[in-house]
């Protein structure tokens, strides 16, 4: 078995570049079998290197020619091993020529510049821009770019590139040119390129300065009627980047195009934003109100990119959460603007933070577990996590919390004042912040260096008769692989004290608090163990800790039921009224959990539904919260509680809650349906999907008691349906049901559902995924699903929507006993690392925690996994995360 895993990089040996890029002139005649790319570098040795030689990297590639200077060298200039060329001896000021040939119909990466339903695009991030030409391919090398491109003109009438159209014409044998120019210097993984036949929706846009900008959004001819949204999802993000922090678009205009095979969800290359189509397509016949949120939300993240991580951009890859993190910050801040009201801020922040504990704190307890700002990497591909995205954000959210937003936003100004046009590290966006509000980070740099997820301990006492209310805070932190020792973290936590009657108390507190909310103080955390006491307390209170979930933290406190029922009915804090909802239900799964493991009789007490009764009929309530509140704790939250995993018990466990849940809300949850019907014309905002979302979720728990009555009101709702939300909805809802009657409704749905929409690609993904994740589906029917027409893994959107979803989203069925499930996986593991090795690896993060199963299941996976590592041509992608999971 191969584990040994090709050289790791260490952030601790960066070194500086040993020349500048001041400028690049590319062109390229675009043909999908052999593009010809002529490249003019002028460069500059950078004063700040030991290194002499010019160092460029390359993939993939023929070099064709190389001058330097003029003059043309042979094999004896330069040498060429590994994928990096190097020329010696060169002189101080450089004029380097290169001349390469790719071939775009071959990458089936989508790295570099590829071929995707007849049309070229390119995606550069991390390091594909080497797949282009040899270049620098770093982020800290920063120039601006002049690019040419020439094409059939029937074949690809449209030529797009970064910065502004300077040029374009034809050149007399059918084919074109077109020139752009990017005014701003940018790293080579902005660079892009579009050559297609696509149509657009463009408007002009001013901006609050009065200047006016061409918007578009470019998709493939019939999808025109898809783009509304996408572009008002612009619109928005332009404002409000305007009014939040000051920051205008800097180009003449600003263009999204959609493209069907795409790795990630988009890409922010200067004005020229290529998106998987997932993420700009939607009508209210496609796309759901969970596909019109994710539009706004991606649209409105890459366009912020375009100052945090365009403007500002990372010395090295190591510094990937500078843009990232703070740049998903800042698209949940634009999310929860655009609600509008506190309950909608607090169900987005719910959902931020459902994802955060499910997938990150799961991350984090496991073999691939890292920093935010990580010391070392074998392939950069692997480290797009939800540590550096969404524990990312997370870090940035605390410095709001502990500076206030007023003084976020001064922080904000001070780090575009030093850094506009700069590739620069985590520690001067933390520098920025404290020197802006005169504030000492230093303690809370560990935030980016310390993996892992801190554990805080909370203790209480009261004393009667001096009026003092005491919370003692404790801090522990596991080890993660490579850290065995944690340093105490500096840690916000938000609370609040209630009354018997679930009121706010007036806060004082002796020291180590800062203002929050009325109603709220923020403890500050920074030792590991802290006491914090507060006066004229004149009752025994209720302590609401962690509000708005101040610090990505796994929260102990012994709360009894009956405070919980206070929390959740009373709390002002609203995050933490649906945190009470979650502990009730996580202290119950858990009971059932071990009784279905011993084989012992289930039961609930009704005290849970009650809590759950009156959250469903309080009316003063929003739908999408009361949604929040009833949903239960995922199967793979529940995991998360166990040294050894169970998936049979789990689900069984969570299934007889639901059921039982189910029985005894059976009236309300009907009334619930009814009265959150939306028989209007759609509208994706957050009244209508808020009503959507709570209507669907009772009819998910009536088909828990599938009996004639409740499977037509689910048919009737699929067959009148004038939006996907409903539909799908109604065909999961029949799916998921254990009925004769439901099977039989879910089969012939299913059929009529692919005949309505078998030419929208997005809506079969959804087909797909729906199977992948319904409990009825085993490896069997995973494998005949694959063989139909629809099905390819050439896809990564196809590939994510049956694969992933059956592997991360259906976990009693993949983590079926006789190890079928682990032998599939270790199949498409290997199928998809000879076409795609991210999607390969990513895939691979399925049975990272191998170690967290019961004896027999962790055999069957390790020989699942020893298969994967023993494959022929394995990528470097696949390979380290295999072989950390081996070596966990």
């Amino acid at each position: 078995m191969r584990t040994d895993l090709p050289q790791a990089i260490y952030r601790k040996d960066y070194t500086a570049p040993s020349f500048l890029v001041d400028t690049v002139d590319i062109g390229f005649d675009l043909d999908p079998i052999t593009t010809r790319v002529a490249t003019r570098l002028t460069m500059t040795r950078n004063p700040d290197s030991v290194n002499q030689n010019i160092v460029l990297n390359g993939e993939a590639l023929e070099l064709v020619q190389l001058r330097m200077n003029g003059k043309l060298l042979t094999k004896r200039g330069y040498t060429l091993q590994g994928g990096i060329l190097q020329i010696p001896d060169a002189p101080d000021q450089v004029v380097l020529e290169i001349e390469t040939l790719t071939h775009p119909e071959k990458n089936t990466s989508l790295m570099g510049l590829y071929v995707s339903n007849g049309n070229f695009f390119t995606q550069c991030e991390a390091e594909g821009f080497r797949k282009i030409t040899f270049f620098p391919d770093r982020p800290d090398v920063m120039a601006k770019y002049t690019v040419m491109l020439r094409a059939d003109k029937k074949k690809y009438p449209v030529l797009l590139s970064n910065g502004n159209l300077v040029e374009q014409g034809d050149l007399g044998d059918g084919r074109h040119y077109a020139k752009w120019e990017d005014p701003f210097k940018k790293p080579s993984y902005l660079f892009a390129l579009v050559a297609a036949k696509l149509v657009c929706q463009e408007e002009t846009y001013q901006l609050k300065s009065g200047r006016k900008v061409l918007l578009q959004v470019w998709v493939e001819k019939g999808n025109l009627d898809k783009t509304q949204h996408a572009m008002e999802s612009l619109k928005h993000s332009i404002r409000w980047d305007e009014e939040r922090f000051g920051l205008e678009l800097d180009l003449d205009r600003f263009m999204i195009v959609a493209v069907g095979d795409f790795n990630m969800g988009a890409m922010e290359n200067k004005g020229l934003n290529i998106f998987n189509t997932k993420f700009v397509l939607a009508n209210p016949r496609i796309a759901t109100d969970v596909d019109y949120a994710n539009i706004e939300s991606v649209v409105g993240h890459e366009y912020f990119h375009n100052w945090t991580g365009n403007r500002v951009t990372c010395r090295d890859w190591f510094q990937l959460s500078l843009k990232e993190g703070l740049t998903v910050f800042r698209d949940q801040e634009f999310s929860a603007d655009m609600v509008g009201t506190a309950s909608g801020r607090a169900v987005k922040r719910i959902e931020d933070v459902r994802l955060l504990r499910q997938v990150q704190f799961a991350e984090d307890a496991g073999p691939m577990a890292h920093p935010v700002r990580p010391d070392s990497y074998v392939e950069i591909n692997n480290f797009y996590t939800v540590t550096i995205y969404e524990k990312g954000a997370e870090v940035v959210r605390m410095v709001q919390t502990l500076v206030g937003r007023d003084g976020f936003r001064k922080g904000m100004d001070l780090y575009f004042a030093r850094h506009d046009g700069q590739a620069v590290e985590c520690d001067d966006f933390r520098a920025a912040m404290a020197d802006a509000n005169r504030r000492n980070l230093k303690q809370f740099e560990r935030w980016y260096s310390q993996a892992g997820t801190p554990q805080v301990k909370a203790e209480t006492s009261y004393d009667p008769l001096a009026k003092t209310f005491e919370i003692t805070l404790s801090q522990t932190c596991a080890a993660t692989p490579g850290q065995a020792k944690k340093l105490p973290f500096h840690i916000p936590v938000a609370v609040g004290l209630l009354d018997a009657e679930g009121k706010d108390l007036v806060l004082h507190c002796d020291d180590g608090a800062s203002a929050g909310v009325a109603g709220t103080l923020v403890l500050e955390l920074t030792k590991a163990k802290q006491t914090f006491r507060f006066t004229q307390v004149n009752e025994q209170p209720v302590p609401s800790l962690l509000r708005d979930f101040s610090a990505p933290v796994v929260l102990e406190y012994d709360y009894s039921d009956a405070e919980l029922a206070l929390l959740l009915a009373h709390d002002s804090d609203p995050f933490n009224r649906w945190e009470a909802s979650q502990r009730l239900a996580m202290r119950r799964l858990v009971k059932l959990t071990d009784a279905a493991r011993n084989n012992e009789q289930l039961t609930l007490d009704p005290m849970f539904i009650d809590a759950l009764r009156g959250v469903l009929m309080d009316d003063t309530l929003d739908p999408a919260f009361r949604e929040l509140v009833l949903t239960l704790p995922s199967e793979a939250m529940v995991a998360e509680q166990f040294s050894v995993v169970d998936s049979q018990a789990i689900h069984a466990a969570r299934q007889f809650m639901r059921g039982m849940v189910a029985q005894g809300l059976r009236t309300e949850l009907l009334n619930a349906y009814e009265t959150n019907l939306t028989p209007d014309a759609y509208s994706p905002d957050a009244e209508a999907s808020g009503k959507r979302g709570l209507k669907n979720l009772a009819l998910s728990y009536l088909l828990e008691w599938a009996d004639e009555s409740t499977c037509q009101l689910a048919l009737a709702q699929f067959d009148t349906a004038h939006n996907m939300t409903d539909r799908q909805a109604a065909l999961s809802a029949l799916l998921n049901a254990e009925s004769k009657a439901a099977t039989k409704a879910a089969s012939k749905s299913l059929k009529r559902f692919y005949k309505d929409f078998k030419n929208e690609p997005l809506v079969i993904d959804k087909w797909f995924m729906l199977q992948g994740m319904a409990h009825a589906t085993d490896v069997a029917a995973m494998r005949a699903l694959m063989t139909h027409p629809a099905f390819t893994l050439k896809n990564p959107n196809r590939a994510r929507s049956l694969i992933f979803s059956f592997c991360n989203a259906n976990p009693a069925r993949f983590h079926a006993a006789d190890g079928s499930g682990y032998a599939f996986w270790a199949e498409q593991v290997i199928a998809l690392n000879a076409i795609n090795p991210q999607v390969a690896a990513r895939l691979v993060r399925s049975l990272d925690r191998w170690r967290k199963y019961a004896p027999k299941a962790q055999e069957l996976m390790l020989l699942a996994l020893q298969k994967v590592a023993n494959s022929k041509k394995l990528s470097k992608d696949v390979q380290e995360v295999v072989s950390k999971s081996l070596a966990a």
